[in-house]
């Protein structure tokens, strides 16, 4: 049988600018969503928020798990391994829920950002082939690029952050940790299992956590989970984007974006998701950041941007991985994927490994996945090629 024709770089840039346009979009947005849901008229506060939410997307994609487990593809082991980023996601994700209703969503958006510095940094002691980004001038002139920004909207403020303004700036840090930490591990952890499996294992069990943590602040008196039940068709309607945009579908674009246009590119174009949400948090909630914040906030866009360039080009090594793919020491992808750990925003997204979804049963598998896994499959060239 002749060899399938490969789609041209014109070919698969022109269909990637799209993916990677909407995925930006759907990350933007999830901290206006998250403190939409706290105006007067929802009174959805974010723990109960977050239960919401990820049952949702869990529900979405349970149908895919029980296929593949009903095929013998959901490892035991994976279940283990993944109680790690899902404890530093379950986490994470209650602190970046609650950034937004402390700081306006583009304030913390720019403050997430510090994130990317504790990413190299943890890459750099969990993964031998990223120790070449620390000797990179580029490395350190962004990690002070990253820095000054987030001083800069710090000290800029109109007042000095005190109160509840300075608990949400720690939160939107702490966060931003934690995220680190959930990406390395995703990583470190599960790399080696088919990503798609691996991303609905993870979303699976972070509902889980993400519900255990809202009935426990209901017990508490700090939420109430019976707030959608109140509301109308459209509101409903709006809950259910939000985690479908935010969560379900979102990480199946970007996959798809990385396999089209590439580590660098698609990493370099989420880079604006801070700009975009300050300017959506403008129009709709009359956020007004001052012209120096805005300043400080591009700076630490760039610095991060700078950040990425200096990951080393390294090769991928073959060798058969756990799910059918090809991967390197067992633990992570084999071009030591630094742009997956820094997935900005939404933080469910596993590494991208440059492991291919098995396609040899012929078994239709149930929506999502069946674009999910032809986003995988493309993904195996964009971690090879940053």
């Amino acid at each position: 049988m002749a060899d399938r024709a490969q789609p041209s770089p014109a070919g698969l840039t022109s269909a990637g600018l799209p993916l990677v346009i909407f995925t930006l979009l759907s990350w933007a947005s999830i901290p206006l969503f998250i403190r939409l849901f706290r105006e007067p008229g929802w009174g959805l506060d974010p723990y109960a928020a977050n239960g919401w939410r990820y049952g949702v997307s869990a529900a979405l994609w349970l149908p895919y798990l029980l296929w593949r487990a009903r095929r013998g593809e959901l490892p035991a082991r994976l279940l283990r391994l993944a109680l790690v980023p899902v404890a530093f996601n379950i986490v994470g994700q209650t602190f970046f829920a609650w950034g937004p209703t402390l700081l306006e969503p583009g304030f913390f958006s720019f403050v997430f950002r510090v994130q990317i510095v504790f990413v190299t940094l943890g890459a750099y002691l969990l993964f031998p082939g990223e120790r070449g980004v620390l000797r990179s001038w580029r490395y350190w002139a962004g990690t002070a690029g990253v820095v000054a920004g987030s001083v800069g909207l710090i000290f800029f403020a109109a007042e000095p952050p005190k109160g509840a303004t300075l608990v949400g700036v720690m939160v939107a840090m702490a966060s931003g940790v934690l995220f680190a930490g959930y990406g390395l591990s995703v990583r470190y952890c599960v790399g080696s299992f088919n990503p798609v499996t691996a991303f609905g294992v993870i979303c699976q069990m972070t509902a889980v956590g993400m519900i255990g943590v809202m009935a426990a602040m209901v017990a508490a008196g700090r939420s109430d989970w019976t707030t959608p039940i109140g509301w109308s068709a459209g509101q409903v309607a709006v809950l259910v984007a939000s985690a479908f945009i935010g969560i379900a579908i979102s990480h199946v674009t970007y996959y798809m974006s990385l396999g089209r246009l590439g580590v660098a590119l698609t990493i370099g174009v989420i880079q604006l998701q801070p700009v975009l949400t300050a300017v959506g948090s403008f129009l709709i909630f009359d956020e007004r950041l001052r012209w120096a914040q805005w300043l400080s906030g591009t700076v630490g866009v760039l610095g991060a941007v700078v950040m990425l360039s200096a990951r080393p080009r390294v090769a991928g090594a073959g060798g058969n991985s756990e799910d059918g793919g090809s991967g390197g020491d067992g633990r992570g992808p084999d071009a030591g994927d630094l742009a997956e750990a820094c997935a900005p925003v939404e933080p469910t997204t596993p590494a991208v490994t440059g492991h291919g979804v098995n396609t040899a049963a012929s078994a239709p598998a149930p929506a999502p996945a069946r674009a999910a896994a032809g986003a995988v499959n493309g993904s195996a060239t964009a971690a090879r090629s940053a």
